[in-house]
């Protein structure tokens, strides 16, 4: 993984781009991989007859696990190593997931619950724009480098 990391970080060097540059398409990357985690535990469960709101929590725990130490390492590079700032991290981490989560099963129950949508139909734009929301919130609170206003 590390040497693959090199190259893209290599070729991000050769072809800078403002708005798609190496934290971006790695924060992508890693976001699709945590979208996949999320649908695949979901989905799972809804075939084993487990109801949608449970498994959108289950799914959403297993999420959260695999982006926090992702998006730690891979995207955001962190150079926090004491173990109280790793937990402040992990817990803003969660709790910005904790938001996003929070919308994404609003916007679930809304529009199946209520409006009669298909779960799958709906899941798929939730999914996208929680995407967005937690590289946002990831970028300007969570993993902010010291000294630096804007990540």
């Amino acid at each position: 993984m590390n040497k693959l990391l090199a190259r893209f970080h290599d070729w991000c060097e050769a072809h800078p781009n403002r708005f798609l540059n190496q934290e971006t398409v790695t924060y992508l990357f890693f976001g699709v991989l945590t979208t996949l985690v999320n649908w695949i535990v979901y989905y799972g469960l809804t075939l084993l007859g487990v109801d949608y709101l449970v498994s959108q929590v289950i799914a959403w725990i297993a999420a959260v696990i695999f982006a926090f130490f992702t998006n730690r390492r891979y995207v955001f590079h962190s150079d926090v190593t004491d173990s109280a700032g790793i937990l402040k991290e992990f817990v803003g981490f969660v709790g910005a997931r904790l938001l996003s989560f929070l919308i994404e099963t609003f916007i679930l129950w809304l529009f199946v619950e209520k409006a009669g949508f298909s779960e799958l139909l709906i899941k798929i734009p939730a999914s996208v724009l929680t995407v967005i929301l937690n590289y946002v919130f990831s970028k300007l609170f969570i993993f902010r480098k010291k000294g630096n206003e804007n990540g």
